[in-house]
């Protein structure tokens, strides 16, 4: 199939302060392996984050945010962790970039 614009005036770009997931995301299998609370809770990440990945929410905060109950919180928070997505240290938040093949934890 050949692919074509189909709104030219709406084309999208990256701008400052844009966040993006790179398509390896979905071809490395991470959208498959995520559940849906660690899925929303890392978009979330990279909504807020700045260039580099970092925020600096509140754990309640982000509960409130994303209408997460404090187990389901700390369940993605966690899973996310594990699978190496993201880092977490004193309040601050890193969306990392995504692990090499070889250090895939998915």
């Amino acid at each position: 199939m050949k692919k074509r614009i189909l709104r030219k005036e709406r084309v999208k770009v990256l701008e400052p302060g844009f966040s993006y997931i790179p398509h390896k995301f979905y071809t490395a299998g991470y959208l498959k392996t995520l559940s849906q609370s660690e899925l929303l809770f890392y978009l979330f990440l990279i909504i807020v984050g700045d260039k580099y990945g970092l925020s600096y929410y509140k754990s309640d905060s982000i509960s409130s945010i994303l209408d997460f109950y404090s187990e389901e919180f700390l369940t993605a928070h966690d899973g996310l962790i594990k699978k190496d997505l993201i880092a977490y240290s004193d309040g601050v938040y890193q969306v990392l970039s995504l692990p090499r093949k070889e250090e895939q934890a998915c």
